[in-house]
């Protein structure tokens, strides 16, 4: 067992002398590296990978360093992706104990097949291609590559305060996937505006994630389609550096864009959505930032609300707890907000069940809950 173990550390670190020096914690710097070099090769390949590994940030999974110094010998051209993707696999094969509790070798495979099929000029508008996009990415990782899911899924979401969005049920997942392919092949975007372009393609690309067709890996499968449809569109400068860092609000975006609860005066809204596009192809600069997408955050020009443990922490929680007949009209004199400010932040805190209103408007108070 001891020869073993040593000859396993043995060829382990001879993977690592092939792979290169190693890599810090921020890999993205290394690949920054080359695109202030300007070599047009390298700088190519460097976005790809930027990307490529940024999109594993969807499902928060991190590369090891063995993968970061590989991509960079693929970058500089010494080894092919072919190569890439036979050293990974072989650099797990190698090790002894198998503990991959944070999805790492999932993230280094994955990764290099992103960077694959980004290196591809092919493509086709289909749902066969969605799915062959799935199983390129996921194959040997889950059981499901590539296949529909047989059962109803929920994801609890941070941004929905722990509720998930209604995705298509099982039995019509074939169907309502076909649809909306169907229905967007024959969409015509001659004589739209460019907003008016990437408002529909919000549309569409909110439509396809929400089927969630996949057990799992239906953001890295849906994000890698729309890079790939929007070169067919033409769209071949497209900022992918996004994806690479902001590839959490791509995700969180389209949570948003697909969950509602009229009962608490939560809408639908594919306005985070159009932000993130807004910036990837016309090169806009919106702020992309995933506190404001959350249900409860409030969004004004002159408030200042933070979220701490998925709550609303301002002082209006205060001025009730300390005078309970207090009134809308009066919080807004004392903090200096509109009358509307005033009644959304007690509306989010009524939400959150911080406070409750007992009585009537006019006769009653309210009560705070600790």
């Amino acid at each position: 067992m001891l020869f073993r173990n040593v000859v396993n550390l043995v060829r382990r670190f001879r993977y690592w002398l092939q792979a290169g020096p190693l890599f810090n914690k921020n890999t993205m710097q290394d690949f920054e590296e080359y695109l202030r070099q300007g070599e047009p090769n390298k700088a190519e390949k460097a976005r790809v990978w930027k990307t490529a590994i940024g999109l594993q940030q969807v499902d928060g999974l991190k590369p090891s360093d063995y993968l970061i110094a590989t991509a960079k010998q693929n970058i500089e051209g010494s080894i092919t992706i072919d190569e890439v993707k036979l050293r990974i696999d072989t650099y797990y094969q190698q090790q002894a104990v198998k503990n991959d509790k944070d999805r790492t070798e999932e993230a280094d495979k994955v990764s290099a097949r992103i960077a694959e099929i980004l290196s591809e000029d092919s493509f086709a508008f289909s749902p066969a291609e969605y799915l062959s996009i799935h199983r390129r990415l996921f194959q040997g990782i889950y059981s499901h590559a590539g296949e529909v899911r047989d059962y109803n899924i929920a994801k609890k979401e941070w941004v929905l305060n722990g509720e998930t969005v209604l995705y298509a049920s099982a039995a019509s997942l074939k169907a309502t996937l076909e649809y909306d392919f169907e229905q967007e092949k024959k969409f015509s975007y001659k004589g739209l505006t460019r907003q008016e372009i990437v408002e529909h393609i919000a549309h569409f690309i909110s439509y396809l994630w929400q089927i969630h067709v996949f057990g799992e890996g239906n953001t890295r499968t849906t994000a890698l389609f729309l890079i790939r449809y929007l070169r067919k569109l033409g769209f071949k400068e497209v900022n992918n550096d996004l994806f690479a860092e902001h590839s959490r609000y791509f995700r969180n975006a389209l949570v948003r864009a697909n969950y509602e609860d009229l009962s608490k005066g939560i809408h639908k809204t594919e306005k985070y959505l159009i932000r993130f596009l807004l910036n990837l192809l016309l090169k806009e600069n919106h702020p992309l930032k995933n506190r404001e997408m959350h249900i409860h955050y409030i969004d004004t020009v002159n408030d200042t609300v933070k979220l701490k443990n998925d709550t609303v922490n301002d002082t209006v929680f205060d001025l009730i707890k300390k005078n309970n007949h207090i009134t809308a009209v009066e919080i807004s004199k004392k903090l200096k907000i509109s009358l509307s400010t005033s009644i959304r932040r007690i509306k989010a805190l009524k939400e959150q069940g911080k406070i409750k209103r007992i009585g009537s408007d006019k006769t009653g108070y309210w009560k705070a809950i600790e």
